[in-house]
């Protein structure tokens, strides 16, 4: 029980940093991405839509103040396309 606090000395800046080896981060990083990126696709999100539709959110936030909350519910569903499946993934590789 003693060794943990001395394992955590040794680990590098970098290591600490990023939450373990980096060629390790990395690579969970762009297997998450790529699950990311074949649902985004599948449901037809793109990059450029949703920066479309931040942009269109914050407008309609400055145009007036309630307009946000107009469409909550499909933000809401949006988003959770994408945060859900995510998480589902990290769970799964955090799980072994």
């Amino acid at each position: 029980m003693t060794d943990q606090p001395q394992a955590e000395k040794r680990r590098s800046v970098v290591e600490r940093f990023m939450g373990g080896h980096p060629v390790s981060v990395i690579l969970k990083l762009a297997l998450i991405s790529l699950v990311v990126g074949f649902l985004m696709s599948v449901f037809g999100f793109s990059p450029q839509g949703i920066i479309r539709g931040a942009v269109t959110l914050f407008r309609e936030a400055l145009r007036d103040g309630l307009g946000v909350f107009r469409d909550i519910w499909a933000y809401i569903v949006t988003g959770a396309v994408l945060v859900v499946p995510a998480w589902v993934v990290i769970r799964a590789i955090k799980a072994r």
